[in-house]
């Protein structure tokens, strides 16, 4: 079993900045891929793209097993909860994702 920890989430206002930190442990050969996902009210959830703008930077830390989303110049349509994602292979190849149980981002006007 994997256990996936986000913290980082909080009420910021338009135009801050905030990181989320995603912590992947347990039972893990590999990590073939660790993403990031948001839901906001009343909507699907979407994948968080790295926008190569610096607006939204998504990196990791593979010794740690941890994947960062840096988020800057905030928005309200920002509010969501944020969840990570995490592709994990094991000894034998096969391959399980897992969610984590999101982190509530909001921005205020």
């Amino acid at each position: 079993q994997v256990q996936l920890v986000e913290s980082g989430g909080g009420l910021v206002q338009a135009g801050q900045s905030l990181r989320l930190s995603c912590a992947a442990s347990g039972s893990i050969f590999s990590i073939n891929a660790m993403d990031w996902y948001r839901q906001a009210p009343g909507k699907q959830r979407e994948l968080v793209a790295d926008d190569g703008k610096g607006r939204f930077t998504i990196s990791r830390d593979n010794a740690k097993n941890m994947v960062y989303l840096q988020m800057n110049s905030l928005q309200p349509e920002d509010t969501a909860v944020y969840y990570c994602n995490v592709e994990v292979a094991d000894s034998a190849g096969l391959r399980n994702f897992y969610w984590g149980q999101g982190t509530q981002v909001t921005v205020s006007s």
